[in-house]
């Protein structure tokens, strides 16, 4: 496989997976950063799933990379247009100024 073995790939995605985490724990104020910090955390997923469809010679977990990448594109698009209207009407993207959604 190269200079590269499975458990450096692992030991990647389990890195990424911690920072996002942590961007998720330690910041509760910003959505976008929230937002960034889920997009991550589909990230190190993409990444053990690759480096386990090489390491077993099957393509199966590189093809449902692509069906991941999707659902993160879709959730992105429709996260910032969220975003977006949210901040049109209450000038703020604070999380804890947005908790109490009114009709």
């Amino acid at each position: 496989m190269g200079p590269l073995a499975l458990g450096h790939f692992l030991a990647f995605g389990a890195a990424l997976f911690c920072i996002s985490l942590a961007g998720i724990f330690l910041n509760r104020k910003n959505v976008i950063i929230l937002l960034m910090s889920i997009e991550l955390m589909l990230l190190s997923v993409n990444i053990n799933f690759v480096a386990f469809s090489r390491h077993l010679g099957d393509a199966g977990g590189q093809i449902f990379v692509f069906f991941i990448l999707t659902v993160a594109a879709a959730e992105a698009a429709i996260g910032l247009a969220i975003l977006v209207t949210l901040f049109r009407n209450r000038r703020t993207i604070n999380v804890a100024e947005i908790d109490t959604l009114k009709g």
